[in-house]
């Protein structure tokens, strides 16, 4: 029998809700300009909104990895997309800075579960070889959605008013749902997938005794395996978060663009992180397939992917703003080449049963990285622009940017046991770490 590839399509549906889950959370960052002058917000209390989702976004992923694992892909992911839709479109109606902050909760809040949920259906319907390209091209829906952004948004504010593009960006929301509801099964459950397909799905996989199916989330932090996604996860998530919220304001203030010259710049930025999605997963596969063993893979292309963040710590002497386009894109790119691998690693680490658990752990450390860092980021901007400095916060910034993925993979790499430290029967925690 043929196998088929229908594998492909369930991850071009998590690609496109990702994508999705990007341009809706955008959305205000790239309003932000023209709605702080409309309601007289300072860069702190911005970052206060910032904080709001972040904060949300953290409690959610620790509740939404439980509930996929519960409940299953299908209906966590979806109930997930149908809540973050609507509080997307929600934004059109608020009109004061307490009704914003409501809606950002709500939004950070459904957002969360995206990853994990996504992160398990690769799991689930991916061979290990294959599962770092899937998470790369699913994962590049954030790159999509952020070039999607600023090409649509501004365009939309202009010319309909802000309230449009609150309301239509979230539309696309519900429009994923009725592909999601009539494709998506379980891929043994599946009446497209051929038993070759599901006998390749199933490749180097082991079975995964009952009692291991399920863990407390106590019994998950006692593994030192959980603890290096979550080092990882808290140490670099933030960066992103600030490029995302904050590189608008930068454009801005630094090269003086307005909103209808703004979306260029952060189009090519974003762009670039599509290409370092797909191309770091791509990475640590393809020198799995030339022999290397999971964990060397991974640990090489994650390395080589924070070398790449380190030149942005120079940004003080760049004055062309088209280098510095060029600069971004390159330290987007290779925090998303990372993020791609980062993801993996959860699945590599743990059983299917397992992953999304874990992966919401780790996302809401990343997440609590992005509550602290913004609070960090509105002081040190309002600073130094009392001092007439609008510049000097944002070196200030990219230094902290440049060294922070290096020092993840030292971190991340003495905290993961040996493939043979034993972890993975770890007397009574319900869990199984899996060996590399």
């Amino acid at each position: 029998m043929d196998r088929t590839r229908y594998r492909w399509r369930i991850c071009a549906l998590l690609f496109f809700a990702t994508t999705i889950n990007y341009l809706d959370r955008q959305v205000l960052g790239l309003l932000k300009p023209d709605l702080a002058l409309r309601f007289h917000w300072t860069e702190t209390e911005y970052s206060y909104m910032v904080v709001v989702f972040t904060a949300c976004y953290a409690i959610g992923l620790i509740l939404s990895g439980k509930l996929v694992d519960r409940f299953g892909v299908k209906l966590g992911y979806g109930l997930c997309v149908l809540v973050w839709s609507i509080a997307a479109c929600g934004h059109s109606i608020v009109r004061n800075t307490l009704g914003f902050s409501f809606m950002r909760a709500l939004l950070g809040l459904a957002e969360s579960g995206n990853f994990p949920a996504a992160v398990k259906a690769v799991s689930e319907w991916f061979p290990r070889k294959e599962q770092a390209l899937a998470v790369g091209i699913l994962t590049s829906g954030t790159s999509i959605g952020a070039v999607a952004a600023p090409a649509i948004v501004p365009w939309l504010a202009a010319n309909h008013g802000w309230q449009s593009a609150f309301l239509i960006t979230g539309l696309t929301g519900f429009v994923w749902l009725g592909f999601w509801y009539s494709m998506y099964y379980a891929p043994g459950k599946h009446a497209k997938v051929s038993d070759s397909e599901l006998a390749y799905i199933a490749e180097g996989r082991a079975e995964t005794p009952a009692a291991q199916q399920s863990a407390s989330w106590l019994a998950l932090l006692r593994l030192r395996s959980t603890w290096t996604f979550i080092v990882g996860k808290f140490m670099t998530d933030p960066i992103w978060w600030f490029m995302l919220f904050w590189l608008p304001s930068y454009f801005s203030s630094r090269y003086h663009l307005d909103m209808k010259n703004l979306g260029l710049p952060l189009v090519v930025v974003y762009v670039a992180t599509s290409i370092g999605s797909v191309s770091g997963g791509w990475l640590s596969s393809m020198l799995i397939a030339r022999g290397w063993d999971v964990r060397r893979a991974r640990q090489t292309a994650m390395l080589i992917l924070a070398l790449l963040v380190v030149p942005i710590a120079f940004s003080s002497w760049i004055d062309n703003m088209w280098a510095m386009v060029g600069l971004l894109s390159l330290v987007a790119a290779a925090h998303q080449g990372w993020s791609a691998n980062l993801f993996t690693t959860a699945s590599d680490m743990f059983p299917k049963e397992l992953v999304g658990s874990v992966v919401g752990i780790g996302g809401m450390a990343g997440a609590v990285g992005g509550t602290l860092f913004p609070l960090l980021v509105g002081a040190l901007l309002d600073h130094f622009n009392a001092l007439g400095n609008l510049n000097g916060g944002y070196n200030v910034l990219f230094a902290i940017c440049a060294s922070a993925y290096v020092l993840a993979w030292i971190v991340m790499r003495v905290l993961r046991p040996s493939a043979h430290s034993g972890e993975h029967r770890y007397a009574g925690a319900g869990a199984m770490a899996r060996p590399d």
